[in-house]
């Protein structure tokens, strides 16, 4: 195995356990807790490191009973959640407020971890269909294009689309990872079956798939350090206890070490390998 490439778990297993000192040393971490280990780590990297995920677009054909679910009225109760409260006024007494939400939200695969927006339908008179003003702009100038200024037609076509975002806003949406839910805001009442939506969203990396992940420094770092700490937690209740030979364990020790090393690890995920937020200006 030395000077390969590491591209699946058991390899990527075993080097982290070399790194210990393994076969060398014994590493007294069981295999269960190695996979819970290995398990925490990809799921950092897919979260964190901005090679963890992937950029997709993938496309959604709506359904009859995508369009039943979000045009329904909530009746049987699902949804509502009612609460009681007393009025601050003198005299208002104790009441009971019921809220509703409806089910205008798309099952998503677990493995989106985030979606940056849906493609716009694109159904307009300017810019959608064989009669769009965009089409005959270009059919009717296509045979002049040798005489066409082209900064002219940039800027009309800028003005198109000026137009454009004013009469066909984008749709609203709402996305949370650990529901898998994308909620579309939209007039469902609208939409047509088998017309299609286009998702720009982000998707983690499978490593079944992409068993380069498992050859990431710092994917082998951040596990092998978390192997060590868990090495010198299990230690730590032998504190004190001599080996023959007059050796002492010193599991804290272990620990600590390995604190540091992930601490350490965290510093350069922020700073080197995590894709910055945004800046936001204004309130």
């Amino acid at each position: 195995m030395a000077g390969h490439a590491i591209a699946n778990r058991n390899d990527f297993k075993d080097y982290c356990l070399r790194r210990l000192g393994a076969p060398v040393l014994e590493i007294n971490v069981s295999h269960e807790q190695i996979e819970d280990l290995i398990d925490d780590g990809i799921q950092l990297y897919q979260e964190r490191h901005f090679d963890g995920v992937e950029r997709m677009y993938l496309k959604y054909k709506i359904t009859q009973d995508d369009i039943d679910r979000g045009t329904a009225k909530n009746t049987d109760g699902v949804g509502i959640v009612t609460t009681t409260a007393t009025s601050a006024n003198s005299g208002a007494g104790t009441f009971t407020s019921s809220w509703y939400e409806t089910s205008n939200f798309l099952q998503i695969p677990e493995s989106v971890v985030g979606i940056e927006k849906i493609f716009k339908f694109d159904t307009s008179s300017i810019s959608g269909g064989m009669f769009s003003i965009k089409y005959q702009l270009f059919l009717n100038d296509l045979y002049y294009f040798n005489s066409v200024e082209l900064l002219q037609y940039a800027m009309t076509k800028s003005y198109l689309e000026d137009i454009d975002h004013l009469l066909t806003t984008d749709k609203q949406i709402r996305f949370n990872k650990r529901q898998s839910r994308l909620y579309l805001d939209i007039d469902w009442g609208a939409e047509s079956v088998d017309n299609w939506l286009i998702l720009d969203c982000y998707r983690a990396l499978d490593p079944a798939i992409f068993g380069t992940m498992f050859n990431d420094l710092f994917l082998k770092q951040w596990v092998t350090a978390s192997i060590k700490k868990q090495w010198g937690q299990n230690m730590s209740k032998f504190k004190g206890v001599k080996l023959p030979g007059g050796i002492e364990m010193n599991g804290s020790e272990i620990y600590s070490e390995a604190v540091r090393e992930l601490d350490g690890l965290r510093g350069r995920m922020s700073s080197e390998f995590e894709i910055p937020p945004y800046d936001f200006i204004g309130w």
